[in-house]
């Protein structure tokens, strides 16, 4: 049976999380020891964001297992800082894929930006017709090519 936590109830999966994050959306390191001080930094910012009202980290799991975890941000990147909060690092484990987890996660995100009180959450991307089935609205192109979307609540 899966389940919805906030990685705050359960920060003994914030090591996998932040190395998840890092092979996903990181940048290639060369060495063992800058990796680890790249997981190190991940793990230290999800701390630091824990009471901060625009962050959320949301994990799902399948008993002790994580299948995967989702976000909110205060921002995601340089472009378009005008704009917050952001639906973030949505991420199911490849051998969890196509049984219907990513909508278990937005779900939970989106319910737990309502209960926030957010009306708006925004997303980039660069996926095609991915976002567009949990409701995400395309707004514009950004700069850098990627898609820029937004989910009313």
């Amino acid at each position: 049976m899966v389940k919805i936590y906030d990685i705050r109830k359960r920060q003994e999966f914030l090591r996998e999380v932040a190395e998840l994050t890092q092979k996903e959306w990181g940048k290639p390191t060369l060495s063992e020891e800058a990796l680890e001080e790249k997981i190190k930094k991940k793990i230290s910012k999800i701390i630091q964001n824990f009471d901060n009202p625009l962050y959320c980290k949301l994990i799902l799991l399948d008993g002790n297992k994580l299948v995967g975890f989702i976000s909110i941000f205060p921002e995601d990147g340089e472009e378009r800082k005008d704009l917050s909060p952001w639906y973030a690092t949505m991420f199911v484990k490849e051998e969890y894929r196509g049984n219907g987890y990513s909508k278990i996660l937005n779900d939970a995100i989106l319910a737990e930006a309502r209960k926030r009180g957010f009306k708006k959450l925004y997303l980039k991307t660069d996926l095609q017709n991915y976002y567009e089935k949990f409701g995400a609205v395309f707004l514009d192109t950004l700069q850098n090519g990627e898609k820029l979307y937004y989910f009313s609540l």
